[in-house]
């Protein structure tokens, strides 16, 4: 699988879902990446990037429940 078929959230310092999406042009895994470019003092949860909504209307009220 794809690091682009995935992404990352976790909830950023104003209390809003942050979405990360991993590339595939660079030589890291996922963990890697994760490590790179998410916050370590937060739970980061990684999704497959098909279960992200596509309508973005109301994307500042969305939550994430594991």
């Amino acid at each position: 699988m794809a690091n682009s078929d995935k992404a990352f959230l976790y909830v950023n310092d104003n209390g809003l879902l942050t979405i990360c999406y991993p590339q595939d042009n660079i030589n890291l895994t996922l963990d890697e990446i994760k490590a790179k470019d998410c916050p370590s003092d937060r739970p980061v949860y990684t999704v497959n990037k098909s279960d992200i909504p596509t309508d973005r209307s109301f994307r500042d009220a969305w939550t994430y429940t594991e």
